[in-house]
């Protein structure tokens, strides 16, 4: 009261007391709980020990194994059994280098990528280059899956994250290759949501290579004409049986190797009467000309004379259909007459750029029958 009057009293203010939910929780759940976190822990850490050991077998067991050799038997033999591992890894390197490179110094040079190159800048790369998203304050970033070193090359597998296409890679693989220190970058798509980065760091084809020599023609094989070395180590393999050949590319870029591939492979098969070659070329033999006793018949043109062995080989082709009518669809070493191995150089001088309007038809014609024979 005061003067006469009621007053209210203030409201109570203070702040009600919080006590944390695992004080609630009765003391046999705790220990239970606790136990379990425990466990998941110990399960979580063998779990990364294991990977840490299959993804880095060498960096891990090496060390591993000498220390407890020191810790075992002493400095000298540790030493004595590191010069007999040295001098193991050179034999086996001097006795069979390929070998020794894909099972033994690649997979260290993989693990020595992935420690120091691929797993220290994958998260900063990915965030750069705008290829890991954010939504609702979680950070969706594609994870590294498996990396692989051939020497020229690293082979990287990556998961996307959902949502996201090749295409995005594709955009950004300037940026990756010299994020990770490589001259180029390649996409490749293996399976949904999975992609394989080839991140090039030399060429394996900048050196010549020595062109094998078939001694028989038994071992020409005109489904598999061997005629160059692909980026991975394995030949390069041209079908010329039932197919059109045609190789396209800039001065220099090496056209003139396939073509005299291809007849270096041919060569025991032409001396025996099995492949006949015939040739075209419009700038005047200063292609063909280097070997004109390899084939039947040349010319050195492209006018008159060049259609006119055009429209001769491609009515040949249509007799060859007719007679294979019902008996067979490709040639066949059976049927006693010469497979026609057609080489023309410089195609587009006879077909686009021929001045004669009438020779560019009747080139144009003729070649159409080999496109559709």
């Amino acid at each position: 009261m005061s003067g006469g009057k009621w007053v209210d009293p203030a409201p109570f203010e203070g702040v009600r007391p919080r006590v944390p939910w695992w004080v609630l929780v009765p003391g046999k759940a705790k220990w239970l709980a606790a136990l379990v976190a425990l466990v998941w822990l110990a399960v979580v850490g063998v779990v990364r020990l294991v990977l840490v050991v299959v993804r880095y077998p060498v960096v891990t067991v090496v060390p591993v194994s000498a220390a407890w050799c020191w810790w075992r038997f002493g400095l000298s033999p540790l030493v004595l059994a590191l010069l007999s591992l040295v001098a193991a890894l050179a034999i086996w390197a001097g006795l069979d280098r390929r070998s020794f490179l894909r099972h033994g110094w690649y997979r260290l040079v993989t693990e020595w990528r992935r420690a120091t190159v691929y797993v220290p800048r994958w998260r900063s790369v990915m965030r750069l280059s705008d290829l890991a998203k954010r939504d609702r304050g979680r950070e969706y970033r594609p994870r590294l899956r498996r990396v692989r070193s051939e020497g020229w090359r690293d082979r990287v597998r990556v998961r996307m994250v959902p949502a996201q296409s090749p295409e995005a890679w594709e955009l950004r693989r300037d940026g990756l290759a010299h994020s990770f220190g490589a001259r180029s970058c390649r996409v490749r798509v293996l399976r949904p949501r999975v992609i394989e980065l080839d991140l090039i760091h030399r060429d394996p084809l900048a050196r010549p290579l020595p062109v094998p020599v078939l001694a028989d023609s038994a071992e020409v094989d005109l489904k598999r004409v061997v005629v160059g070395r692909t980026e991975t180590g394995k030949p390069w393999r041209l079908r010329l049986l039932g197919s059109q050949v045609l190789v396209v590319g800039v001065p220099g870029a090496g056209k003139g190797s396939v073509l005299w591939s291809i007849v270096w492979q041919l060569a025991p098969a032409v001396r025996a009467g099995l492949v006949r070659l015939v040739g075209i070329d419009p700038k005047g033999g200063m292609e063909l000309g280097q070997c004109p006793d390899a084939f039947d018949r040349v010319v050195y043109d492209n006018g008159s004379e060049a259609v006119a062995l055009l429209e001769e080989i491609a009515a040949e082709v249509k007799e060859r259909a007719t007679r294979y009518r019902g008996i067979r669809r490709l040639w066949a070493r059976s049927t006693g007459e010469p497979f026609t191995v057609l080489v023309v150089d410089e195609l587009a001088d006879l077909i686009a750029y021929q001045p004669d309007k009438q020779l560019r038809e009747r080139a144009a014609r003729a070649t159409d029958l080999f496109s559709s024979g």
